[in-house]
């Protein structure tokens, strides 16, 4: 998985931006650690995020950032097409429901990303796409970690 910055023009070298709760941060990175050994490459993107993000107390937080439990809406650049999912801890993934893991490759990816911001995503099959994120939603409750 790669993650770059665009504007609405054209893409940039830098990663975009990211936040992070300070209240979800220990939770994440003992995942991140956990993963250690069943999968090294996500486990290693997700700390590499997590190093470089802005990490913020929940009352300083912005409404438009990707966090667990909020809900996103975001646009592949090549087909066009929206997709909305909402990010949880892996014990409440549901595909069906759209809830996808934090511990994805696309989890990793939306993780303190705030409206606006694109990236390019390297899919399992090896394809680049740029994604854009359109809208965030935060649940009303945020103590519930993502499940919905």
């Amino acid at each position: 998985m790669t993650l770059q910055m665009t504007n609405a023009k054209k893409p940039q070298t830098r990663a975009p931006k990211i936040v992070i709760n300070e209240e979800e941060l220990a939770h994440i990175e003992a995942l991140a650690e956990g993963a250690m050994l069943r999968n090294p490459a996500l486990a290693d993107r997700l700390l590499e995020e997590l190093g470089r993000a802005r990490i913020v107390k929940p009352n300083k937080m912005p409404g438009d950032v990707v966090s667990i439990g909020s809900t996103v809406t975001y646009r592949d650049e090549a087909t066009g097409q929206n997709k909305t999912v909402t990010l949880v801890y892996p014990e409440h993934a549901d595909i069906m429901h759209q809830r996808i893991s934090l511990m994805t490759p696309i989890g990793v990816a939306l993780l303190g990303l705030s409206e606006g911001a694109a990236f390019y995503w390297d899919t399992r099959d090896n394809q680049r796409r740029l994604l854009t994120i359109i809208a965030v939603a935060q649940p009303s409750d945020t103590k519930i970690g993502g499940a919905l």
